[in-house]
């Protein structure tokens, strides 16, 4: 089966945490969660699946693991609440759940994916600040966004003639 990933464009968020809530509303539990840095700057946190994920490998339990599509998963029952997962993460996504004691993190909507649908928080973005698909979609959509922010520097950089009022 294909991978695919999430990708999230910080650029493009603009903090109406619609994420938070769809991803509440579909795994009972927040699994995503927007950071304001700086006022005005939002950054969504949430499991990017790394290629080589270092909560995987840091797991005394193996607890953490890859499903058949390549997101990491988290077995609630295997889990024992050490927090290595969360001291390694570079993206400060595992988290622990006051319910179950155990680590949650995003999955990817596993259950939605099992049923051939993206995951939430990529089917309801109202900025389309995050994305869910294969390194060739996101590649292309992250060339395409490079390119428009580069153009528009390339706008703002452009010196202005004054007007002098007359007319060439």
């Amino acid at each position: 089966m294909t991978r695919r990933r999430l990708y999230v464009d910080i650029t493009l968020c603009m903090g109406c945490q619609t994420c938070e809530a769809v991803c509440e509303f579909v795994n009972k539990e927040r699994r995503i969660r927007i950071y304001e840095p700086l006022p005005g700057t939002y950054i969504p946190i949430v499991c990017r699946h790394c290629e080589r994920a270092p909560c995987i490998e840091v797991c005394p339990t193996g607890a953490l693991m890859r499903d058949s599509e390549g997101a990491v998963i988290v077995d609630g029952l295997r889990c024992i609440g050490c927090l290595m997962c969360v001291a390694v993460c570079p993206f400060g996504a595992p988290s622990m759940s006051s319910r179950s004691r155990s680590i949650v993190k995003c999955d990817a909507c596993q259950s939605l994916r099992l049923q051939g649908l993206p995951p939430a928080c990529a089917q309801i973005c109202p900025a389309a600040a995050i994305a869910y698909g294969t390194l060739e979609d996101i590649s292309e959509r992250i060339r395409a966004r490079t390119a428009e922010i580069l153009a528009r520097i390339r706008l703002l950089r452009t010196p202005v003639r004054p007007f002098l009022g007359v007319v060439p």
